[in-house]
């Protein structure tokens, strides 16, 4: 649930912060307090866009967090958020240039990313769900959750059927024509024979760069080789020059321990000297052959490099090679191949039709029960005499099915409904007005409800055009469903303000010169006064106050009677 929201600069909001009741929360207050600031920031923190208009005038920044507490922590930990018992905080800041910052317990993430990971956890009712609604497509969708949340093996093996039939057309197609086959089988042996033939080996690229690189130094290594080599074996050179002092101690080296071991370490400072130069000249008569290896080595960069910019790297060009070479066999072998893909898209075919049969079958087995739960609640909101029903088009034959079949089926489907006696059913777009079609979605709120795992569920327009005796009949609606889930409302109607179990008053106050909006958690007494003004009788009847007391006791016994009331 939603523990605690805070909000800092956002619209008529300079500072506030409220904390929420598990079960019913309610929203009221004048026309233009700032109802709607409250369901913008609440949108924020599940991932809506921000707009810079948002923001406070004359503020540089501002901010809404939220303090979220739910039972299920495994949408966090998929998402790599580290969280304690279910417990995180949305954070988003942002400033006047239009630059936001958002962070689930110190994570940084995108608007995507947030509304993919709120969608767990927060079911939001508003203008956009009522639109979306309208749409077959996600009529579609709610007849599904219905039928397949606590059961999908059927539409699991429907997309997995579907994948590969697909995969199959593909490949039929890949394989062309005879004609196409000769030309893509020339150009695959032009491949496979061009990466054999340059025998690439692995790590060959960087050695022969490091050769080259010695091989372009050539001269000045040659240069210095020689050098050195003058410098040592020349008539004048050192090793002549330790050989001339050696034979000079030789001649004492009988005379004293000291003047032997001299004589022996000039001696082997001699046979060391002249292994070097016998080094040195073996390098240099090794560098006549350099400049034609740094041509060769040269060409066969050049070479390596056209054939990286084809075919990758060294381990992109291995996969390349053993990829043609399958495909060259496939296209050398087209006929046989071609007709083990018919056999093969037969079988998928036949199997995707039955399955799609099947799976129509279990959709229009739950249509119906999900019509009879729809009708049932309807009912309860103060539209007993509607008629309401899943329209199916005609099932495909399995001659023509293919054009219509998709991962979820062959199925087209829409919702029609008739709300008064006498009417026709019609599509549900057509002919649903304000005020129904908040009591429809209240329903379809009400049946799906039972198999979701969200529990943080609000509703922004949830009583546009009722009023009387359906606006109870909301509100029992709103308590019951507030007993499994948690409920943020925003009510204009004393029925639906006097089941809340949290209520805040919203309303503007100016000082300074300055407009703000306040939010205030009403106690016992507050409750009855707002939910007297919302009756639209306070100070014009002396029993105002009395007939809010008597609803608000009458509600408080209704929820008492519910399971966990």
């Amino acid at each position: 649930m939603l523990q605690r929201i805070t909000i800092h600069n956002l619209a008529l909001i300079r500072d506030l912060e409220i904390e929420f009741s598990d079960e019913l929360n309610v929203f009221s207050g004048e026309t233009g307090a700032g109802k709607s600031i409250i369901v913008d920031s609440l949108m924020l923190l599940v991932g809506a866009r921000y707009d810079k208009s948002l923001i406070k005038f004359g503020a540089e920044s501002g901010y809404v967090e939220g303090v979220f507490d739910f039972k299920d922590d495994a949408p966090l930990i998929a998402a790599g958020i580290g969280c304690e018992d279910g417990i995180f905080i949305v954070t988003r800041k942002f400033t006047k240039d239009g630059r936001n910052d958002i962070r689930v317990n110190g994570k940084q993430m995108t608007t995507a990313m947030l509304r993919e990971l709120m969608q767990n956890y927060v079911d939001i009712y508003g203008q956009n769900e009522y639109q979306s609604l309208m749409k077959i497509t996600e009529q579609r969708k709610i007849l599904d959750y219905f039928v397949f949340k606590t059961d999908d093996a059927r539409l699991k093996t429907q997309r997995e059927l579907y994948n590969e039939y697909k995969k199959v057309k593909a490949d039929m197609t890949a394989l062309g024509d005879e004609a196409a086959r000769a030309q893509r089988i020339d150009i695959l042996k032009y491949q496979i024979d061009e990466i054999k033939a340059a025998a690439v080996q692995a790590g060959e690229e960087e050695k022969l760069v490091e050769r080259r690189h010695v091989l372009m130094a050539a001269e000045r290594i040659k240069n210095a080789l020689a050098d050195g080599f003058s410098r040592l074996d020349s008539d004048d050179g050192a090793s002549g020059a330790v050989a001339d002092a050696g034979r000079s101690l030789s001649s004492i080296s009988s005379l004293g321990e000291e003047y032997a071991q001299l004589y022996e370490r000039l001696r082997s400072v001699q046979i060391e000297l002249d292994d070097i130069a016998e080094c040195i000249k073996d390098e240099l008569d090794g560098m006549d052959g350099s400049e034609r290896e740094l041509d060769e080595v040269s060409d066969r960069l050049d070479k390596l490099r056209a054939l990286k910019a084809k075919y990758g790297g060294y381990e992109a060009m291995q996969k390349f090679l053993a990829n043609a070479e399958k495909e060259l066999d496939v296209a050398q072998n087209g006929a046989e191949y071609y007709e083990e893909l018919c056999e093969k898209e037969s079988k998928l075919r036949k199997a995707l039709y039955e399955n799609s049969v099947a799976v129509s079958a279990l959709r229009r087995d739950g249509a119906a029960r999900m019509s009879a739960r729809i009708l049932a609640e309807l009912a309860d909101l103060g539209m007993a005499n509607s008629a309401f029903e899943v329209v199916f088009a005609p099932q495909p034959s399995y001659d023509d099915f293919t054009g219509k079949v998709n991962a979820n089926g062959f199925d087209e489907c829409e919702f029609y409904l008739s709300p008064n006696v006498g009417q026709p059913l019609l599509p549900l777009a057509k002919i649903i007005s304000g005020g129904e079609m908040s009591r429809f979605m209240l329903a379809i709120k009400l049946i799906t409800g039972d198999l979701s795992a969200i529990e943080t569920m609000i509703f922004d327009e949830i009583d546009a055009g009722i009023s009387g005796a359906t606006g109870l009949c909301v509100a029992k609606k709103l308590a019951e469903l507030s007993r499994g889930h948690q409920v943020l409302c925003v009510t204009h109607l004393p029925q639906i303000a006097a089941m809340a179990d949290g209520h805040y008053y919203i309303e503007k106050y100016e000082t300074d010169g300055d407009t703000t909006t306040r939010v205030t958690a009403l106690g016992r007494d507050g409750m009855i006064g707002e939910i007297s003004r919302l009756s639209g009788t306070k100070g014009v009847s002396t029993s105002s106050d009395k007939n809010a007391t008597e609803l608000k006791d009458w509600s408080d016994a209704f929820k008492a009677e519910l399971v966990g009331g």
